[in-house]
């Protein structure tokens, strides 16, 4: 009978029984099963402004005496890029070897892309750069499989990563969204290892060489006392694993789910997921931007929160700029930050990394700056939607449904 009495509360999503495992217990047996490696000790330092995470990644480069190692999708030309350059070849000068790592697609996509003679010109100051997967007609063959990570390690101590690129606008914004709102994180601790190895795995693809694990890794201690599991998003090899991850962390849910995500289009698996959490009586929320940087998306998001409005989910508009923040937070319990977004490309497609922290603080701090972003964003509602989305728009995003994974 007791079996049969917590077998119905976990349906209906009300507190765990005495015995049954919570969120966090769960969700660290799934990502162990699917391969997903686990680091005790580390410290994670939030840092949710471009002011923030650009003044801190600095301050940290300015004291590295060993390495660096960067790999951005985007690091443009601008303000931001040359601070960033200028610095990195004065570490060079002082014997600090520096190694950066840029997609040629979120390059090329910039307009003001790293051209032939930029590149040539930032090698000559030391600095050894590299551009993956170089762009070659008919191109065709270079869409798909983009590397979207943003990580940097400093001597083996100290890693970043989060959504944000190496860009001017992150701080000034844009004519086209405004504001922008992304979130980065520094982390401490044994798991920095981990991303020293991710990041060795793609120079070695790019670049042919292959990096001394006893020189690059292993020199990270013991920080503080967050436990991590990193989950690495490898086309091909490890092509479901961040589809997995999410799924998972929305089927152990018991209470509350909230999510910040600039495009929530999902894919089937998520979009299952989130439709069982609902049936349970799982509260979701949801928040997307009403603006964006891009054509086309924000009508195709538009449709798929649509949807999720009218199973039980609270979908909210943010309207003060771009939020391009991609964070989860499960039952106060734990949370995940990371590059990867809710759409096909992140899920089917492209190299991302995010992190699954189990911390309540970490988790805090999150919903938080959530619950401050909720002060600033409209509730969609059936009526509300039509106002907000034309007949025209509305029919572009239904249009473009079939290919969303693709944008």
């Amino acid at each position: 009978m007791k079996i049969i009495i917590c077998w119905a509360l976990s349906i209906i999503s009300v507190a765990p029984c005495k015995g049954q495992k919570t969120a966090t217990e769960l969700l660290r047996q799934a990502l162990a099963e699917q391969g997903n490696p686990e680091y005790r000790d580390n410290e994670v330092t939030l840092l949710p402004s471009a002011a923030e995470k650009y003044a801190d990644l600095l301050q940290c480069i300015d004291s590295a005496r060993h390495f660096v190692h960067l790999e951005y999708f985007i690091f443009r030309r601008d303000s931001v890029g040359n601070a960033f350059l200028h610095l990195l070849h004065k570490k060079v000068n002082e014997g600090v070897e520096v190694r950066l790592l840029i997609d040629a697609y979120g390059n090329y996509k910039s307009p003001i892309a790293m051209k032939q003679e930029h590149l040539d010109s930032i090698r000559a100051l030391g600095i050894n750069v590299q551009i993956f997967d170089p762009l070659h007609f008919p191109w065709i063959q270079n869409m798909l499989h983009r590397d979207h990570r943003k990580i940097v390690v400093v001597d083996g101590e100290v890693a970043f990563t989060g959504g944000m690129n190496i860009a001017d606008y992150y701080e000034r914004g844009t004519e086209r969204t405004g504001r922008w709102r992304d979130m980065q994180i520094r982390l401490q601790g044994p798991i920095v290892n981990e991303f020293e190895s991710i990041f060795a795995q793609i120079w070695h693809k790019t670049t042919g060489e292959e990096l001394d694990n006893l020189k690059y890794c292993n020199k990270a201690e013991a920080a503080g006392d967050k436990l991590i599991s990193v989950v690495n998003r490898e086309p091909k090899k490890l092509s479901r694993k961040m589809r997995k991850a999410f799924v998972s962390a929305l089927d152990v849910a018991q209470r509350e789910v909230r999510i910040v995500n600039p495009y929530p289009t999902n894919t089937h698996s998520v979009r299952r997921a989130m439709k069982r959490l609902l049936r349970r009586g799982v509260r979701l929320q949801i928040m997307v931007s009403s603006s964006m940087d891009n054509r086309i998306t924000p009508e195709v998001v538009a449709i798929e929160m649509k949807r999720m409005m009218r199973r039980g989910a609270e979908v909210y508009y943010y309207e003060g700029g771009f939020h391009h923040t991609k964070v989860m937070m499960v039952d106060d319990e734990l949370c995940s930050i990371g590059t990867a977004n809710f759409d096909g490309r992140s899920l089917r497609y492209d190299y991302e990394v995010n992190v699954f922290v189990f911390s309540p603080q970490t988790t805090l701090q999150l919903n938080t700056i959530f619950n401050a972003d909720l002060q600033n964003s409209v509730l969609l509602t059936p009526n509300n939607f039509k106002q907000r989305f034309s007949l025209r728009r509305r029919f572009i995003g239904r249009l473009f449904q079939p290919i969303k994974g693709l944008l």
